[in-house]
């Protein structure tokens, strides 16, 4: 038997303690060797400087550092020391990143009470969490944070708001006696309290039943470091092009080396060649051009309320193709509110979002005013009378203090123009009977200006209909028989059955100068006035930001600790749940296996009572469906599954530190609709990141192309390796990153997301590159061989009008980058990031021709007019010819 089914002596029994007295201090030594501290535990840290030296083992930065090392063989160390700084920078930039990572758990254990009132040998004493053990009685009140998980065995009106584990912001209310619910959630556990967990109103005792990790808390820091951060599609896919392009520089140098031997040259020079060559089949720049972008995107992203903890995840967005999101504060306001009144035959509605106390009342489709409908003003006066929260403005915005429930009654009355303030000078509270979880109701002594006396009372419908004897039907107090009570529930039930929370109001006239000692006397003969329906209303722009989701091929599935009714009425309203999707419980989640799951995942849209376990099983079914998942949340429940997805996406304002610190990205709204966005954005840099790669590796297919037909032609070196990394490193660097900054084209939202096994050259990128690449060597090499047989003794001048070709024919060549068609297809000043970019790079390399400082360095001399004419003809060729053989197939 659980602690949670027990009776209270039984617990009492099991932990071997003392209700009255406590443990003694020889108890305590005992319970702290066998249970250990009540501290949430940590794996083991990697140390900084391992940290560091892992971020070299990524296949892309080894491709680099073989690059410095074909550098230095070749002598030309200022290349080398270029590349190092690239290396470094990368390995500072991910060290960084994996760092902060790591703060997950010590976020976790702040969440901790830091000090408890515990009783020990019959006295109460103050000590530190980290002391207490199973068995020790702790005693706890409104603002104090549970430091243990406790079975209460005293409540008083005890409330406890438990959003860091379940994600609902709604106070549970606390009892003492057993459950009979099998296999109950967190949630529904009323006579558990949680570590973590915050006390809102009332007070309580407890026993110490868990401590550190066998809490609930200290499940999910289980769960937190056993989740695998998984590795992202970028990632994959560079770490794929990083294999290619070493396999293909080691093909080259063994084949330069034998071509060359073949043809008579001495082994040290064509191995050098072969070393050059290697060093053109390397884009050195790569890593760092996408950092550059990807770290572009992220500032894109903060201005569209979401900031990005990890860059691999701006690309990671683009290709989600299932989106989980909890429902409470992220698809829903976190604000209850009034949508519907019932009394005596009558529905209400009152429109208004959030705690904005502005709303109109309609029934029957018609406006009406409150004052003009007497049991509506009756009702709606009477709760705010009886009511302790209060509306505070604060940067120009409503911030409730207070409990949820009284605050969309309060808000309900201010709609209808009734201020607290006012009522409580025509209103004396002279008695109060507190809300009690046994009880289910509130109630109030008043007295008006009139001195009329009355019991004003607001609870469960179900308690104060049972309590009543009356009840007001058409502005007339009449008898509450069997037929009208039929009627109450029938209406009442209509407001369940669309997920509306329910609280009664009723009343009791009483004569003056009576005193009323208890809450039975109280709360008795009432007169039912009505009721009210609440619920967490839906963002007003959540539901065209899932129905935008669903035609880019995106799967929205709501993951909520709520009740299934509500559940499904909110998702039903966004768009989320439809006629042939499915919900699922925690109790039917319990009972599957993670293959199980498997097989009805993709049907399913609604999950709902979920624990941590039962998110992060989700998680993992899906992944394993092939889908790349974004999963949000704001709690420390959400952390591990957080974690364990393809991207995971925290709250900034209701967001535990834990689900912040284990998240990729934060929207700083706490909006589903900012989720849209970023991956609208996302998706964008994709194909940004996709035309740079395809402008960078061009690049290299020419370089190596003008290399290797040179020495199969038996010709001289068309270029030198500083020319080559000049052109890797700044010539293209400028323009790719400027390709970053591209402009989305139009259908960005309306294409299926990308499978996560797309390979780099995937959708025609691959022939993209070969083509563009065979006519710029082409051409350059064509330049390289027209004037050095013009001027065989000049080789100097020819490499320098083949360095001068190859850069022009790359600049015209990235317009043409831009679009997946033709460089016609799209206007070429478009982005005049790259417009800017190509003029610069124009500058630099006029700069690397003519100024006579620096021509020794990149060995070049001034290029006469004339051999302009040559350049600028042939470096056009590659892309122009190209576009003419699109045009002539759309013509066709």
């Amino acid at each position: 038997m659980k602690f949670h089914e027990m009776e209270i002596n039984q617990v009492e029994k099991v932990l071997d303690t003392d209700f009255s007295s406590g443990l003694s201090p020889e108890a305590v030594k005992k319970r702290i060797a066998q249970h250990g501290l009540n501290e949430l535990q940590e794996g083991e840290k990697q140390s900084a400087l391992l940290l560091f030296f892992s971020q070299f083992k990524d296949f892309m930065v080894l491709v680099l550092l073989a690059a410095t090392l074909l550098s230095g063989l070749l002598g030309e160390y200022i290349d080398a020391v270029a590349i190092i700084a690239i290396v470094i920078i990368n390995g500072i930039l991910g060290f960084y990143q994996e760092r902060r990572a790591e703060k997950s758990l010590q976020a976790l254990k702040e969440l901790s009470a830091p000090q408890v009132s515990v009783l020990r040998e019959g006295q109460w004493v103050k000590i530190p969490s980290k002391e207490i053990v199973p068995g020790d009685i702790i005693k706890f009140s409104s603002g104090d944070r549970i430091g243990a998980d406790v079975r209460i065995i005293e409540s008083r009106s005890l409330e406890i708001e438990e959003s860091a584990l379940t994600g609902e912001s709604v106070p549970v209310s606390k009892h003492i006696d057993p459950l009979k619910t099998i296999n109950p959630g967190i949630g529904d556990m009323e006579n558990i309290a949680f570590m973590g967990t915050m006390i809102t109103r009332g007070s309580g005792v407890g026993v110490v039943i868990a401590t550190g990790m066998k809490t609930a808390m200290g499940q999910i820091a289980d769960l937190l470091q056993n989740a695998e951060s998984q590795e992202t599609p970028l990632q994959r896919r560079l770490e794929q092009l990083g294999k290619i392009l070493i396999t293909v520089a080691l093909l080259l140098t063994v084949l330069v080396v034998a071509i060359g031997v073949l043809q008579g040259h001495e082994l040290y020079t064509m191995f050098l060649a072969g070393v050059s060559l290697a060093v053109a089949a390397i884009p050195e720049g790569l890593p760092a051009i996408v950092t550059v972008a990807l770290s572009l995107g992220v500032q894109k992203m903060i201005k569209k309320n979401a900031i990005v903890r990890k860059l691999p995840a701006v690309e990671t967005l683009g290709c989600a193709s299932v989106i989980c999101s909890d429902k409470t504060g992220t698809m829903t306001q976190n604000k209850m509110t009034v949508t519907h009144l019932w009394s005596g035959g009558n529905t209400w509605t009152v429109d208004g979002v959030g705690y904005q106390p502005q709303g109109d009342f309609y029934r029957d489709n018609t406006r009406v005013h409150p004052k003009d409908e007497k049991a509506l003003q009756q009702m709606l006066v009477f709760g705010m009378i009886c009511n302790h929260s209060e509306l505070v403005i604060k940067d120009e915005d409503y911030i409730l203090d207070g409990d949820p429930t009284e605050g969309a009654l309060l808000v309900s009355a201010m709609k209808a123009g009734l201020d607290r303030t006012n009522l409580l000078n025509e209103f004396t509270i002279l008695k109060e009977f507190p809300f009690d979880s046994a009880r289910k109701m509130m109630s109030m002594h008043v007295k008006d200006k009139q001195g009329r006396n009355f019991i004003v009372t607001k609870g469960a419908p179900d308690v104060i209909i049972g309590k009543s004897e009356s009840i007001l039907w058409d502005g007339k107090t009449q008898y509450l028989g069997q037929n009208v009570q039929s009627q109450v529930q029938e209406a009442i039930n209509s407001l369940a059955s669309k997920a509306l929370r329910t609280i009664a109001i009723a009343f009791k006239p009483i004569p003056a100068n009576t005193i009323i000692l208890s809450e039975q006397e109280a709360e008795s003969k009432l007169t039912f006035i009505g009721v009210q329906g609440m619920i967490d209303p839906p963002r007003p722009e959540v539901k065209d930001a899932v129905k935008e989701c669903k035609e880019a091929g995106i799967k929205t599935v709501m993951i909520t600790g709520d009740h299934v009714i509500t559940a499904k009425a909110i998702a039903a309203q966004l768009g989320i749940l439809t006629k042939k999707s499915k919900v699922l419980d925690g109790n039917a989640l319990s009972n599957m296996s993670v293959e199980e799951l498997e097989e009805v995942v993709d049907d399913v849209s609604v999950f709902a009572r979920v624990s941590p376990e039962h998110k992060l099983k989700i998680v993992k079914a899906l992944q394993n469906r092939g889908h790349i998942v974004a999963m949000t949340g704001d709690g420390v429940n959400d952390a591990p599954a957080i974690k364990a997805a393809d991207i995971g996406v925290a709250m900034g304002i209701t967001g535990t530190d834990v689900a912040k610190e284990a998240s990729s990205l934060v929207l700083l709204d706490d909006n589903f609709a900012t989720i849209k966005s970023a991956i609208e954005e996302g998706r964008n840099i994709y194909e940004n990141i996709r035309k740079f790669v395809r402008y960078l590796l061009a690049s290299n297919v020419g370089e190596i192309l003008v290399m290797l037909f040179a020495m199969i032609l038996a010709l001289p070196l068309p270029l030198v390796p500083i020319q080559i990394l000049w052109v890797n490193l700044v010539t293209d660097g400028l323009p790719a990153m400027a390709l970053g900054l591209d402009r989305p084209e139009e259908d960005v939202m309306k294409r299926k997301p990308r499978s996560p096994n797309e390979g780099v050259f995937a959708r025609g990128l691959g022939w993209k590159v070969v083509s563009r690449g065979f006519l710029i060597g082409i051409v350059t090499l064509l330049a390289f061989m027209i004037v050095y047989k013009q001027n065989p003794e000049n080789l100097q001048y020819a490499q320098t009008i083949a360095f001068a070709t190859l850069v022009l024919a790359q600049l015209i060549h990235v317009f043409d980058c831009r679009s997946e068609k033709s460089v016609l297809s799209r206007n070429p000043f478009g982005n005049r990031y790259l417009v800017w970019a190509v003029v610069s790079s124009l500058a630099l390399m006029i700069a690397v021709i003519y100024y006579p400082p620096i021509q020794p360095i990149f060995h070049t001399l001034p290029i006469l007019a004339k051999d302009w004419i040559l350049i600028i003809g042939l470096s056009s060729i590659p892309t122009f010819l190209l576009a003419g053989t699109f045009l002539l197939r759309k013509t066709k």
